[in-house]
């Protein structure tokens, strides 16, 4: 019995660790939605889209870098924000035919960095691009 509740202990540890952990969760709505995510660029592109959607990506340790970024959407509301030390901070907003281009200022991340794009109406024919550029 003991063995057998030392292995389901280990199974769940597994899951855990390879499903991994965030405190961001992505949940959406959306009609043609393209989206991409590797350790450095992150971008979505999308007919219709409501919710949110995480991105996540790499800085070096202990290395200096900017957040290059765009936005724009015909109609709807978004929020953009980014967390790299545990405190979810707003990047930009955008409103109906708005756009917003520009780069962060220069910080220092301790691995992950999230960006999270959450609407608060329904938003239609728009895009979204991040970069993370070390310096």
């Amino acid at each position: 019995m003991k063995k057998r509740i030392v292995a389901l202990l280990l199974v769940v540890a597994l899951i855990a660790a390879l499903t991994g952990c965030s405190r961001y969760s992505t949940h959406y709505n959306a009609v043609a939605f393209v989206h991409s995510n590797d350790a450095h660029n992150a971008y979505m592109s999308y007919f219709k889209f409501e919710g949110t959607m995480v991105f996540q990506l790499k800085g070096e340790k202990n290395a200096p870098v900017a957040l290059r970024y765009s936005g724009a959407t015909q109609t709807g509301a978004a929020a953009v924000y980014y967390d790299y030390n545990g405190t979810k901070t707003e990047l930009f907003t955008l409103g109906a035919g708005e756009s917003a281009a520009s780069t962060s200022e220069k910080f220092t991340p301790n691995g992950t960095i999230y960006v999270i794009v959450e609407t608060s109406e329904p938003c239609e024919n728009g895009r979204f691009d991040f970069e993370i550029m070390t310096k």
